[in-house]
């Protein structure tokens, strides 16, 4: 059985490719932050003597280093989208630590380098998210050529924090900010089918490559926004504003333990967040029946509908 070691494993993505994993004969070593506060949830994921839960800082080099001297293949998963402090910054999380974990996969010979990025990254130039991606992927391919690069484009489901924190805005709010008139493109792509193609490419043994991970659709920001009102059974104005006014509600937002929305956030919808033609994309590796946006949030819409559970269709 190959050993799968994968950081960030406690999110969304990490705990459906846990599943799929370990349901196909890979064990795999799942690293957290905090095991006490999420490996409760991971040990659900799999069958005992498949699945094991450590704890480590991405700052404790030894540690690292002896996880992936173990292991055959490293998935790289974490990723932030706001800084909270100097040391959960950007630049080390998104490019130092993918630097010291590739280059400990080149220096044991692991059979594969798995790191999840993200889509439009080449554009935005002006968002510190974006560099400190990029960077990343640069420094990656330095220590690890044959590297496999994965760039989804928005990623969703149940346990997500973007059409759940919509629909949960959009059921307390009287309206709705539409940065640069809800223009901005993405394709989103559900959490169980970016777990699929990374199983996939990990099964094939793919490397060397950039993969741009897209759902099936185009959507606009203000369509989003729109089928989620229309799921939840809410009406809601859009409304557009300036520039300034948005930047100005990003720095009051920011000071939020949880900002709602950043100025570096506000950097990126400038961008289209869709397939770029510079890259393959999922569908050029055989993945065309994926998950239909309206279908799957259907599934856990009814949450922030009146009446909630009871709303539900028998």
């Amino acid at each position: 059985m190959k050993k799968v070691l994968i950081f960030g494993a406690s999110g969304q993505i990490g705990r459906y490719l846990i599943r799929k994993l370990t349901k196909n004969n890979y064990t795999v070593t799942a690293i957290t932050r905090n095991s006490h506060q999420k490996g409760y949830v991971l040990k659900t994921q799999a069958n005992a003597g498949y699945l094991t839960i450590v704890e480590a800082s991405i700052f404790d080099e030894d540690k690292i280093r002896s996880l992936i001297k173990n292991a055959d293949i490293c998935i790289n998963l974490i990723g932030i989208l706001y800084e909270k402090n100097k040391a959960n910054s950007f630049e080390n999380v998104h490019s130092n630590f993918p630097y010291l974990i590739s280059k400990l996969s080149s220096e044991n010979n692991l059979k594969q380098f798995i790191h999840l990025s993200a889509l439009g990254i080449e554009n935005s130039i002006d968002s510190k998210y974006a560099n400190s991606k990029l960077q990343g992927e640069k420094n990656i391919k330095k220590n690890y050529p044959k590297a496999l690069i994965l760039r989804p484009s928005i990623v969703y489901s149940v346990d997500d924090n973007f059409t759940t924190n919509f629909m949960s805005l959009l059921s307390l709010l009287p309206f709705f900010p539409l940065y640069y008139n809800g223009r901005t493109k993405f394709s989103p792509i559900h959490c169980s089918d970016l777990a699929e193609i990374i199983y996939y490419v990990i099964s094939k043994n793919i490397n060397s490559l950039t993969l741009e991970c897209i759902g099936p659709e185009v959507i606009s920001f203000k369509e989003i926004l729109e089928r989620l009102l229309k799921l939840i059974n809410k009406k809601r104005l859009l409304v557009p504003i300036p520039l300034v006014i948005a930047k100005l509600s990003a720095v009051f937002f920011q000071f939020f333990p949880s900002p709602l929305i950043t100025l570096d956030q506000i950097r990126l919808l400038k961008y289209d967040n869709v397939q770029s033609g510079k890259y393959k994309t999922n569908f050029d590796i055989g993945f065309k029946k994926l998950k239909n946006f309206n279908e799957e949030v259907e599934k856990y819409c009814y949450m922030w509908k009146k009446g909630g559970e009871f709303s539900r269709k028998k």
